[in-house]
């Protein structure tokens, strides 16, 4: 049986946006610049979201450690922001810890290149 695809009407959404912000901007910016345009294209999307997120990372109801998230949109998509023509095997994983971390299904790993913005999906199968 096919397992059906998380998120699925919010991630192309999310992924629209991505696009919009390279359409107009380009490549060749700091990443700080493609948050500040993508957090205005989220708020124009009527998307809920926070930026900059810090999530306590809990063992045995004590905080070890922090997660600082570039987005999370509508409370359960991780979405980070890279600068760079490949996906890093760090980035992936980073990603995916974080999902593990605060049980959340699915991150989205955005590339902002030369050539476009290339957009990865990360799921927690757990």
């Amino acid at each position: 049986m096919e397992e059906p695809f998380v998120y699925k009407d919010l991630s192309y959404k999310i992924n629209g946006c991505l696009f919009e912000v390279y359409n107009a901007l380009g490549a060749g910016l700091k990443e700080k610049t493609y948050q500040d345009a993508l957090a205005v294209v989220f708020s124009e999307q009527g998307l809920i979201f926070e930026r900059e997120v810090r999530l306590p990372i809990l063992f045995h109801e004590m905080n070890v450690g922090t997660s600082i998230l570039d987005f999370l949109v509508n409370n359960s998509i991780v979405v980070e922001l890279k600068i760079g023509e490949y996906y890093s095997r760090k980035n992936m994983e980073q990603i995916l810890e974080y999902l593990k971390a605060h049980d959340l299904k699915l991150g989205l790993l955005a590339n902002f290149t030369r050539e476009g913005v290339r957009i990865k999906r990360i799921v927690n199968i757990r």
